[in-house]
């Protein structure tokens, strides 16, 4: 089981989103009020905050939100959860996977400081099967 560490949200595609502590997850839409939203399969990305937590060793000042991630999580792996898991998010909402990593066509900002970026490897990304509020401090496990 693991901890949600922020919720993050940005109004266009492309930009670093803004902690806002707390979000609606729609059913089968997304993250209310992100950019990202939509009946696709990447409606809402996660990040763990370990993968913050490397940046940062390479002398990066990051933090939940700027690798556009919509969940930052801490103590659940993310990246090993296979496609179709199954995730409990807060009290009532259920993500399923439905991405691990993604390509990046156009390096971002985070790569061009860093040489690198962990978003691609480590993100996730689900589709909201049941809806629910979410917020800083749910939890967040597989079911």
């Amino acid at each position: 089981m693991g901890i949600i560490k922020a919720v993050c949200t940005s109004p266009e595609k492309g930009m670093r989103k803004k902690d806002t502590g707390e979000g609606i997850l729609v059913k089968e839409y997304g993250l209310q009020d992100d950019a990202h939203v939509g009946p696709w399969h990447r409606q809402v990305s996660l990040l763990a905050l370990e993968s913050i937590e490397k940046m940062r060793a390479m002398g990066l000042d990051v933090g939940p939100g700027d690798f556009a991630e919509n969940l930052t999580t801490e103590g659940i792996n993310l990246v090993d959860l296979p496609i179709g898991t199954r995730l409990k998010i807060g009290g009532e909402a259920v993500g399923e996977v439905t991405q691990i990593g993604k390509e990046c066509h156009n390096r971002c900002a985070i790569y061009y400081q860093a040489g690198d970026c962990v978003m691609p490897r480590e993100g996730i990304f689900i589709r909201v099967i049941e809806g629910g509020p979410v917020k800083t401090g749910d939890t967040i496990e597989v079911i």
